[in-house]
């Protein structure tokens, strides 16, 4: 065998994009950088029966875990809403239990992240998934950390994603640690999606909350805040424009947001700013005052708690 041995473990009625995704980046990456990358990727399903569903389409993966003894450099666990069964599948999690130490790296691409936890490879360690299913994976394995809302979390050998297309953020990030930047940002061009969103950065976004909202008061006052970021969005102010009074408005939002207003904003501005960061040379205090900041350092404290870096590490690492 040639190649950096990557597996695909494959749960009946798999997510399509769970497998299609991390594949057609590593994939990719062979093509981009035919000198430097080698993926051997091979797709295992958890079953003797090679044919498995993902949705509506039928995949023929390359064999059962249970035929397949070659080496592992990274182990993936792909999501299924089938779920429920990664709890009593033993033989599934005796032979996670015996390949995951053994790679390299091993990981889960949404609720992936159920079967290693019922092998117990999660205790100990921050871990993801897809938001609707992080309580339950909190609740279900409470020795692990879930970090409820991130793209995906690196935890030493362990690395998990949230939902579906965020498997393909996660296989970016690891070309990128194993080939480079410009291999990753080939591959991500190919395939027509960002580089990579960081992985403290939040499932959610401000424009994607907005979203949420049923009452037609909070609904239109969402949007009103995101055209008009650098005034002043104190509660009382917002509440005025949506004729409520703060208390009532303050109870309709959260109800219909998720969060209070405060938070809306907060992370509206810093969407707004994490653009600026990424696609312009604008000097951190122009970026705060356009963004609502009352200064640089109140924008770096809300940086740190969203996404877990500062502005300037931000710029670094994710300028385009």
């Amino acid at each position: 065998m040639t190649g950096t041995p990557i597996a695909i473990i494959v749960p009946p009625n798999a997510q399509s994009l769970d497998i299609s995704g991390p594949l057609d980046a590593f994939l990719e990456a062979n093509r981009q950088a035919p000198g430097r990358c080698n993926y051997d990727v091979r797709l295992l399903s958890i079953g003797p029966d090679r044919a498995v569903t993902a949705g509506a389409m039928s995949i023929l993966t390359h064999c059962s875990i249970f035929e397949d003894e070659q080496p592992i450099d990274t182990l993936l666990v792909a999501g299924t809403p089938d779920y429920a069964r990664a709890y009593t599948d033993s033989p599934l999690h005796a032979w996670l239990r015996r390949h995951a130490p053994r790679s390299r790296r091993h990981g889960s691409v949404c609720t992936g992240a159920f079967f290693l936890g019922a092998a117990g490879l999660l205790d100990g360690f921050s871990v993801t998934t897809h938001w609707q299913h992080a309580g339950e994976l909190a609740e279900r394995f409470p020795a692990a950390k879930v970090v409820s809302d991130q793209i995906f979390v690196e935890d030493g050998p362990l690395w998990t994603s949230a939902g579906v297309t965020a498997g393909i953020d996660l296989a970016l990030k690891l070309i990128e640690n194993d080939h480079g930047r410009d291999v990753a940002l080939s591959v991500a061009r190919r395939l027509v999606v960002f580089l990579k969103r960081p992985g403290g950065q939040s499932q959610f976004s401000a424009h994607l909350a907005a979203q949420v909202a049923t009452e037609g008061r909070i609904q239109t006052i969402q949007h009103w805040i995101l055209d008009h970021l650098p005034l002043d969005l104190t509660v009382k102010t917002l509440a005025s424009r949506a004729a409520m009074s703060v208390r009532n408005f303050t109870r309709v939002f959260q109800e219909e947001a998720g969060m209070t207003p405060g938070d809306f904003v907060e992370m509206a501005r810093v969407d707004s700013a994490r653009r600026l960061l990424e696609d312009t040379d604008k000097p951190l205090q122009r970026v705060a005052s356009s963004c609502g900041f009352a200064n640089p350092d109140v924008m770096r404290r809300a940086f740190l708690r969203r996404i877990g870096t500062g502005p300037s590490e931000y710029r670094e690492h994710f300028r385009r």
